[in-house]
């Protein structure tokens, strides 16, 4: 099982970091930077800070730490119980997915030591400017991107892949994880956080869910 979890694990680590993908993190690092000089991250703060928005979308956090845990987990059992190897595919990719997420977004968040906005807005001091730039200067669980929007997007992506007919399961993926990456966004991340976990979770999900899909059959395909 472990080595179906890692399959082209090296390979697909190269592909997020190579080629055209070059391109979707070098636009996530400038729209941050346009996000942050524009006072747009401070000023969605300041709007979304104790609102009633903000209350309705905390969930997501929780819902974030737990889907890449709890949803591989249900679906490898649901794949052992049909003896389905399709289904347990799915499991494996979204498993790996989810790992490159938290890896890579932690990796970025090494160097970046960005400070999260504060619980609650007791003075006007624009935090969203903050950078601690280095090695290992704010730890790797705070900060940009966000984690929770990464991983929730690489495995959205790695699952329309492998149910392209499937427009239940393209709807819901997509839709949790813009729920989760909106929720963080307005709680314990920056907008441009949210909005480069994204970019960089949908880069993954592309890479996995390409690898798995030829790794083993499709639920959506029909077997000859």
């Amino acid at each position: 099982m472990v080595k179906n979890i890692f399959y082209k694990f090296p390979e697909n680590l190269f592909k997020i970091f190579s080629g055209r993908n070059l391109i979707w993190h070098s636009l996530a690092i400038l729209l941050t930077y346009v996000l942050v000089v524009s006072g747009f991250d401070w000023s969605y703060f300041k709007f979304f800070n104790n609102s009633t928005f903000q209350t309705f979308l905390f969930p997501a956090v929780i819902i974030g730490g737990l889907l890449p845990i709890i949803l591989p987990i249900a679906i490898y059992i649901a794949g052992r119980i049909k003896n389905n190897d399709a289904t347990k595919n799915v499991a494996f990719a979204i498993t790996q997915a989810a790992f490159l997420g938290s890896l890579i977004s932690s990796f970025y968040k090494f160097f970046t030591g960005r400070i999260q906005p504060p619980l609650q807005l007791i003075n006007s001091v624009d935090l969203s400017h903050n950078f601690q730039f280095g090695f290992f200067q704010h730890g790797i669980f705070w900060g940009w991107p966000s984690s929770h929007t990464t991983v929730a997007f690489a495995i959205a992506i790695t699952l329309i892949f492998l149910y392209p007919r499937n427009k239940i399961v393209r709807v819901s993926a997509l839709g949790l994880a813009i729920y989760i990456g909106i929720g963080v966004s307005i709680s314990i991340h920056w907008f441009s956080d949210f909005l480069a976990g994204a970019i960089i979770g949908s880069v993954i999900g592309f890479v996995i869910g390409k690898t798995f899909n030829l790794f083993n059959v499709s639920p959506d395909k029909k077997i000859p």
